[in-house]
């Protein structure tokens, strides 16, 4: 009973070392991870992604690697620029392991590695810059930076794919006194746009009067040239009108007479002359009235413009009245 006993705890054991042995032998590496094996302390190959057997208590295969491209966020840095003010400064690194054996056997550590060598290249580039250079040139701060990274960590089987800076800190004395310039600088925009507003403005104003002024005066000089135009048109109908109906001495001295009281019309007419031309005119209106002979003795007219009695008709004369 008791050799039985120990036969079972023989073959369990033995069942045991070979399930262990089976365990360490067979190993699946995932896709896009890789495996370092060593073979008695030595580096032996590389594992690809796959199933793989390895010789127990002989083969050891080490930690996996991530071939993926990883990103990695490093802590804020301060740095100094070349204007003596201090930055801080936080950077993001895209990198991606190439070479599986370099990243193990090159370098203990290459995230930490790479966070280092990311700071010491930061300070030396953003050294040479001022605090303007430096918010300004972040694409050149990357370009420069992704060069010495990718240069540096090339013998480490890694490749950095891509460097950023993700923020760029100045102090807050600093901050303040950019926001006023910033602010002074939008007052100044807007002092500059609201002046030009206003220019403007009064230019369009002027231009609008000026347009004005102009086409009033054309207006009343075509309306001047039109209405000087009409009445000369009029005088020059009348003037042929007479000369056509070819009137006598007895209807002009009419007409002149009917003219006679409009010239004593309104306030401001205080003395009017009847020139000499009258007399005629007078006497062939009486010849016409009293039936007399054309060759009748006229009429004297007073020098003050008052007619006197007509002797051969025994009438009292025409007297015009002078206002005085």
């Amino acid at each position: 009973m008791n050799g039985n006993t120990g036969l079972w705890i023989v073959l369990l054991v033995l069942v045991i070392f070979v399930v262990i042995v089976l365990v360490r032998s067979i190993r699946i590496v995932p896709q896009a991870r890789a495996g370092v094996v060593e073979r008695l302390g030595k580096y032996q190959r590389t594992l690809n992604p796959g199933l793989t057997v390895l010789i127990p208590f002989v083969d050891r295969l080490l930690p996996l690697l991530d071939l993926r491209e990883q990103v990695v966020s490093f802590p804020p840095q301060p740095v100094i620029t070349s204007d003596n003010l201090v930055v801080s400064i936080d950077t993001v690194v895209y990198f991606q392991v190439t070479d599986p054996r370099a990243a193990t056997y090159e370098i203990a550590n290459y995230i930490q590695a790479v966070e280092q060598l990311t700071t010491t290249t930061l300070r030396n580039v953003v050294g040479g810059l001022d605090l303007e250079e430096a918010l300004t040139s972040r694409d050149r701060i990357n370009g420069q930076l992704r060069g010495v990274l990718d240069e540096a960590t090339g013998r480490w089987g890694i490749r950095v794919s891509r460097v950023e800076l993700k923020a760029i800190d100045p102090p807050h004395s600093i901050q303040e006194s950019m926001e006023k310039q910033m602010r002074a600088e939008r007052d100044r925009r807007a002092a500059i746009l609201t002046a030009e507003g206003t220019k403007q403005s009064q230019i369009l104003t002027a231009e609008g009067q000026r347009q004005s002024a102009i086409l009033k005066a054309e207006g009343d000089a075509q309306a001047a040239i039109l209405r000087a135009d009409g009445e000369a048109q009029a005088i020059q109908k009348v003037f042929d009108a007479i000369h056509k109906g070819n009137p006598s001495q007895k209807l002009l001295a009419y007409q002149y007479l009917q003219t006679l009281p409009k010239l004593a019309e309104g306030s401001a007419n205080k003395l009017w002359i009847i020139p000499s031309e009258v007399g005629e005119a007078l006497k062939g209106i009486g010849n016409v009235l009293s039936g007399a002979a054309p060759g009748a003795t006229p009429d004297t007219v007073a020098s003050d413009g008052v007619a006197a009695p007509s002797e051969s008709t025994g009438s009292p004369a025409m007297q015009p009245r002078a206002e005085h």
